[in-house]
């Protein structure tokens, strides 16, 4: 998938929430930042379950679900983030510019 299929998705999953949202205005923009919150959660439960942290559940997940569910997580805010701008790309281009600046202090992660 390229870079451009990426936030083609991204404003395809925004329009079809927007098309479908149960709740307008200000609530439905809260609504839609708290599923980051849920969407974590499931991490968390995935990363309990993938460790058998839970004596009575065991092992329930792999690490293969942590990783689905934080591709969970980094979908849901590019979308709430579409939801606030339609600038998106830009926005988080300019953030993770700043952040690995900060970081790193030359802008880009060395190769692995």
């Amino acid at each position: 998938m390229t870079d451009e299929d990426v936030w083609g998705t991204i404003d395809g999953l925004y329009a079809w929430l927007d098309a479908n949202r149960a709740v307008d205005g200000t609530d439905g923009l809260l609504l839609r930042i708290l599923k980051l919150s849920e969407e974590v959660g499931e991490v968390a439960q995935a990363v309990i379950g993938a460790t058998g942290q839970n004596p009575r559940k065991g092992t329930t997940h792999g690490w293969d679900d942590v990783q689905s569910e934080l591709c969970d997580v980094v979908i849901t805010a590019l979308v709430a983030l579409r939801t606030l701008t339609p600038d998106t790309r830009e926005v988080f281009a300019a953030h993770l510019a700043r952040v690995a600046r900060r970081s790193l202090g030359g802008g880009t992660a060395p190769a692995t």
